[in-house]
C-alpha cells in the first residue's frame, strides 16, 4: 500500500513558491531603485553642468573684455569665484558716482549680463559694496554731486552697489533686472589680510549665480535695491 502524500509537503512547497516570488519582487523593487537614483544622479549633474556653464560663459567674456579694454586697474574678475571688482578707484572719493570710464567699461558689457539673465532664467546677480572703516565725519546731503546722501559707511557702500547696478542693467526690462539685487555692508567684511582702514576694502564686488528653485525661493526676500549690514 503505497503512502499518501503528506499534506504538510504541499503546504512546503507553497510556501517556498511564495517566498520566491517575495523574493524577486524585492529584488525587482531595489533594481527599480538604484536605476531611478541612477537617473536622479545624471539629471542633476546635466542641470549642474548648464548652470556652471551660464556662469562661466559670461565670467569669461567679461574677463577677456577687461583685458582687450586694458580697464584691469579699475575692475578684475576672479573666474574661480565668478566675482567681479571694481576697485576704489571707479568712484570719486567720499562719492557714489561711477567716473565716466568706468561707466564706458560696463556698459560694453551690458550685452553679456543681458544674455545671461535672459538665457537663464535662475539666474541672479547681487552686487554688494564694502567701504573702509574710515568712518563718516559729516553728513554728505549733496545729491547732485554725490550721487547720494549719506552719514555712515553702511549707506555709503549701500549707494555704491545701487550706482554700479544701474550701470549694469542699463535699458535691461524691469522684470528681469529684479534679478540684480544691492546690498551693502559698510566696513564690516574687511578683504582677507588687510587692514580695515586699507584703502582696497572700498570696494563693489558682482557675483554671478544661478540657484536652484529653493535659493531662488529664498532669495527674494532680499527684493530689488534691498540693503543689509
Amino acid at each position: 500500500m503505497k503512502d499518501k502524500p503528506s499534506e504538510w509537503v504541499a503546504i512546503s512547497d507553497l510556501m517556498a513558491g511564495v517566498l520566491a516570488v517575495v523574493m524577486l519582487l524585492l529584488v525587482v523593487s531595489v533594481l527599480q531603485k538604484a536605476v531611478s537614483e541612477l537617473r536622479y544622479q545624471g539629471e542633476l549633474a546635466k542641470l549642474k553642468g548648464s548652470k556652471d556653464d551660464a556662469v562661466v560663459k559670461v565670467t569669461q567674456a567679461l574677463n577677456a573684455m577687461i583685458s582687450q579694454r586694458g580697464t584691469a586697474g579699475l575692475m578684475a574678475l576672479d573666474t574661480r569665484t565668478h566675482r567681479l571688482t571694481l576697485r576704489d578707484g571707479v568712484f570719486e572719493r567720499g562719492s557714489a558716482c561711477l567716473k565716466p570710464e568706468v561707466t564706458t567699461a560696463i556698459a560694453e558689457a551690458r550685452n553679456e549680463i543681458a544674455h545671461f539673465l535672459l538665457d537663464t532664467p535662475s539666474a541672479r546677480i547681487l552686487v554688494e559694496g564694502y567701504t573702509d572703516n574710515i568712518p563718516v565725519k559729516h553728513e554728505v546731503t549733496d545729491k547732485k554731486r554725490f550721487c547720494t546722501v549719506y552719514d555712515d559707511n553702511f549707506t555709503l557702500s549701500a549707494a555704491r552697489a545701487r550706482e554700479a547696478r544701474l550701470a549694469l542693467i542699463g535699458a535691461l526690462d524691469p522684470k528681469v533686472a529684479r534679478r540684480v539685487v544691492v546690498a551693502g555692508y559698510g566696513e564690516s567684511r574687511p578683504l582677507p589680510g588687510l587692514d580695515p582702514g586699507d584703502s582696497k576694502n572700498r570696494r563693489v564686488e558682482v557675483q554671478f549665480m544661478v540657484e536652484d528653485a529653493g535659493q531662488h525661493a529664498a532669495s527674494t526676500n532680499i527684493g530689488n535695491g534691498a540693503t543689509s549690514g
